[in-house]
């Protein structure tokens, strides 16, 4: 049975396409500044608008590829090719580090440096101490997002705990309404963002180190904490009906679909960064004029936890272009456009609550800027570990929610599957590393 392209495989093909040009002796666009990144869709809409304020000031003309997840098949053909882009705007310090020791990229000037806070600047630090990218957005991504009128009780509370949540999931299921929760599970990097909120909110000891040492690619994956994190998915995953049609139908729902469910009414709620917004607000909910409402992810004891992510520019082959294009981008009104439209959250340390419209956006900038926060960790892990579609810690999580929304499940089985599957991919991902620098 033939069937429509999916937003991945239009994204594919289009970096596939991009590539193969490359590869064929296309090369670059003469004149133009040239920036590859992630975005699609109304993100990419929205960083056209903004780009078109730079091209007004320069009188340069700016190229933007478009590559999705498969920005990094894209950069390594053009650098094949020679006819790298001037800047790439990447979601994954994991694979900056691994251009850092490709030698592919300069460091960011100091200018550039001193606009974001230090917080943010580690995460690029690499090597000789210099930094490597600079943040153009964030993301929060602990965050709950609901219908109030399927919401009711302790869940209407400011800050709801774990353990209410499950008591929510489990009564919610048992019942004749909407499934409790709505995952995109197809998209891997909604799992992983829920084992590293629960690992977040369950590492307590500063002293453990834990979290540098997983993302630095240290094979720490049976750690206590690291179990009882994948357990505590396990008691909310498992639970009969807590998806529309089950673990299978969510295996084969996207993000962008998750959120849908929830606005259609198929779900009471999901689990994601400040961007469901953007989805929402095209598929508004009827009977709900306010739309969905958030509230943190809840707290394990009394520890709430704040994850983030973003996207950072890089300069390639120490491009003039590429420098000046990033310098402007890291100026405070430079996103003032897509900042305006919604569904962007700033890094730059100068752009303050008061720069944002009315609305909870303006809650979550302190948030983001805080020092104790933690970065997305499957976006830190080294090499193909970090995870792409089918492969790395993606997969990994993916394979464990279908282990877990079986009937019954083999918690403790699932549980020793994927922490050996993670220590083996650490140790794989760091042999990877050493031999690139031998």
């Amino acid at each position: 049975m033939s069937r429509g392209l999916t937003r991945r495989e239009v994204l594919r093909g289009a970096a596939g396409a991009l590539a193969a040009a490359a590869v064929g002796g296309c090369g670059r666009s003469v004149g133009a500044t040239e920036v590859a990144v992630v975005w699609s869709g109304s993100e990419l809409d929205k960083f056209r608008r903004v780009l078109s304020g730079y091209e007004r000031e320069s009188g340069r003309s700016v190229l933007v590829l478009s590559a999705g997840d498969d920005i990094d098949a894209l950069l390594r053909a053009r650098q094949r090719a020679g006819t790298s882009p001037d800047v790439a705007i990447l979601p994954r310090p994991g694979l900056i580090a691994s251009y850092v020791a490709e030698g592919w990229l300069a460091p960011m000037e100091p200018r550039v440096v001193a606009r974001l806070p230090a917080v943010w600047n580690a995460l690029l630090q690499f090597g000789d101490s210099a930094v490597y990218g600079a943040w153009v957005k964030a993301a929060h991504k602990s965050l709950f997002w609901y219908l109030p009128s399927l919401v009711e009780g302790e869940l209407q509370t400011v800050d709801p705990t774990w353990e209410q949540l499950v008591r929510f999931v489990r009564r919610q299921a048992a019942g004749q309404g909407p499934a409790p929760l709505a995952i995109g599970a197809a998209d891997g990097w909604v799992l992983t963002d829920w084992l590293e909120n629960l690992l977040a909110a369950i590492d307590d000891d500063p002293e453990s180190n834990l979290h540098e040492d997983l993302a630095a690619g240290q094979p720490r994956w049976g750690a206590a904490v690291v179990r009882e994190a994948f357990g505590e998915l396990a008691r909310v995953w498992s639970v009969p009906g807590a998806f529309p049609g089950g673990g299978r139908r969510a295996l084969l729902t996207q993000f962008d679909a998750s959120v849908i469910q929830v606005t259609d009414r198929e779900a009471v709620m999901t689990c994601e960064g400040d961007f469901v917004a953007d989805v929402a607000g095209r598929f508004p909910p009827e009977g709900d004029p306010e739309g969905l409402v958030t509230f943190g992810f809840p707290a394990v004891g009394d520890r709430q936890p704040v994850v983030v992510g973003g996207d950072a520019a890089v300069v390639l082959h120490d491009s003039p272009a590429g420098h000046e294009l990033v310098e402007w981008l890291t100026r405070p009104e430079s996103f003032r456009p897509w900042l305006q439209d919604g569904g962007f959250l700033s890094p730059n340390g100068q752009v303050t609550a008061d720069d944002y419209p009315p609305g909870f956006t303006r809650s979550l900038v302190p948030e983001i800027q805080s020092p104790t926060l933690r970065f997305d960790l499957s976006d830190r892990l080294p090499g193909v570990f970090s995870g792409r579609d089918g492969v790395g810690s993606w997969l990994v999580l993916q394979d464990f929610f279908a282990d877990v929304t079986v009937s019954p499940p083999d918690v403790t089985g699932a549980i020793d599957r994927a922490v050996g599957r993670l220590n083996e991919a650490a140790r794989r991902a760091r042999a990877e590393v050493a031999d690139a620098d031998g």
